[in-house]
């Protein structure tokens, strides 16, 4: 790959950011990448480890002069951090985002961009549930998908630039409005997460069985509910605050869909349960044909698991 902009700035250096900045370096995307965390604590840490050519103490010294602007920050932190960078952003300069929740993003963050600087929001869908700088790697955003969420009036030409770095980094790429990213993530992965965590939770309550038996006895199920419960709180409680309606509208249907499993439980309709069983192991068959997982032992989950 040859190089796509001068200078990329990383705002935020958790886990996303840092799998950027190696994946980048990887392909020679970018001729120099800047990085900022609000933590004294994190931009050593990225110093120490070599993240980022050059860590900036403040994110207007980390923008300034930028190319491409990354926010890699919770999505409730984003206005703010938008508000900040501003007035140093470079005249048409590209400032997109990752976080897994769009509409909020874009009411946020657009009324701070200033005019000739383009705004255009992504959401890579990928990750694992270590966090923080040193969890980063090249690899995580391979055969992955990045949507591009595009806000009207963006340039095509600054759009198809910035989908040719996610490429280069690994992606594949799609665009979708606002709304419907936010409905199709909250099936895909909101409402996935706050189960898992809801699961957890249960388990921890249940006093009958003691908390060792619970991580002793630990069987796939369970221990991949603590996996995907394991992700960042803050993140986590970012999401759900701002993807509300879409969120809720899904955990209404799967409280129905729960209801009605209890009746066929309650009922002894094994017909209902079997039939139900039978069509949803064809949505895992869609995931594995996809090539979004692999049906290897362990569901190929290695070290660096996504």
């Amino acid at each position: 790959m040859s190089q796509i902009y001068d200078r990329v700035a990383l705002i935020g250096l958790g886990l996303i950011a840092s799998s950027m900045f190696w994946a980048i370096k990887r392909a020679g995307l970018a001729g120099e990448v800047t990085g900022f965390a609000r933590s004294s604590e994190t931009r050593d840490t990225a110093r120490r480890i070599g993240l980022c050519d050059r860590v900036c103490d403040t994110a207007e010294e980390a923008v300034e002069g930028a190319d491409l602007v990354v926010l890699c920050v919770p999505v409730g932190a984003m206005g703010a951090v938008a508000q900040d960078i501003a007035p140093v952003l470079k005249r048409g300069a590209t400032v997109t985002d990752v976080g897994s929740v769009k509409r909020h993003v874009i009411q946020d963050v657009g009324p701070h961009v200033p005019d000739g600087v383009h705004f255009i929001p992504a959401h890579p869908l990928a990750g694992t549930e270590h966090s923080g700088p040193e969890s980063g790697f090249a690899e995580l955003f391979d055969n992955r998908w990045c949507l591009l969420v595009p806000v009207e009036g963006s340039a095509p030409d600054a759009i198809a630039r910035l989908r040719a770095l996610w490429e280069g980094m690994g992606s594949n790429v799609d665009e979708m409005d606002a709304d419907h990213h936010d409905l199709v993530l909250a099936v895909t992965s909101h409402a996935p997460h706050l189960i898992a965590y809801t699961m957890v939770g249960v388990a921890d309550d249940l006093r009958r069985v003691t908390d060792s038996e619970v991580i002793k006895y630990s069987a796939a199920g369970f221990r991949d509910f603590t996996r995907i419960a394991a992700s960042d709180p803050t993140m986590w409680r970012d999401v759900f605050l701002t993807n509300k309606d879409a969120t809720l509208e899904i955990l209404g249907r799967f409280t129905e869909e729960l209801f009605a499993l209890q009746r066929a439980i309650r009922t002894g309709d094994g017909e209902h349960l079997f039939d139900y069983f039978t069509r949803t192991r064809a949505i895992r068959r869609g995931i594995i044909d996809a090539g979004q997982d692999t049906d290897a032992p362990d569901f190929g989950r290695g070290k660096k698991s996504v």
